[in-house]
């Protein structure tokens, strides 16, 4: 069956939605605070629409997010394609990319837990990096088990984890990528 197309009203609703979404919740500091009344006034569109389009506030929280990684996720799928760096350097790299991204939106990412997509584990965006993790760790030598170890890397970048380092404990962002680049690198000696 022919996938249909989205109707050019319908997509300038789901674009309107998306930006007044995620200026609403960049502003607020915290999306909880921030109505579905709110975000479909700002929108110029029906509460109804909202929830038609997105089902609830956390498939709302999910497009937001999915519209801020597509940008990245292009940019790491180029960087894949180009030679030169180590297996072992492309690992680095996308666990830094990957904890920049949840830095940046860290107040989202721990929304997104927060609303009902309790399990990252099952979110489009926490497959897509496991899987582009796994296949850059299958090619390091000696990385026993890739599907373990990509798992246990992101482990250690979890939206909650971030934002409580940062608001919490103080620490900057420079200290928590260093940290993270020498987890990595305690994590892949053995390794080599």
């Amino acid at each position: 069956m022919a996938q249909r197309t989205e109707r050019a009203d319908a997509l300038r609703n789901r674009e309107a939605v998306l930006a007044a979404a995620d200026a609403l919740f960049c502003a607020s500091g915290s999306p909880q605070s921030v109505s579905m009344d709110d975000i479909a006034a700002a929108a110029g569109v029906g509460k109804g629409t909202l929830f038609r389009r997105f089902g609830d506030r956390a498939g709302l929280i999910g497009a937001v997010i999915a519209s801020r990684m597509e940008p990245l996720q292009q940019a790491v799928r180029e960087a894949q394609e180009a030679a030169g760096s180590s297996p072992r350097q492309r690992v680095a790299d996308l666990l830094d990319a990957s904890l920049r991204f949840k830095i940046e939106n860290r107040n989202l990412m721990t929304a997104a837990e927060d609303a009902g997509l309790s399990s990252p584990y099952r979110a489009e965006y926490y497959g897509w990096w496991h899987g582009v993790l796994r296949t850059a760790l299958a090619q390091v030598p000696g990385v026993h088990d890739a599907d373990f170890t990509a798992h246990a890397l992101l482990a250690a970048i979890r939206a909650d984890l971030v934002a409580h380092l940062i608001d919490e404990q103080g620490m900057d962002a420079e200290g928590l990528r260093t940290s993270l680049a020498a987890y990595i690198d305690n994590v892949l000696g053995a390794a080599d």
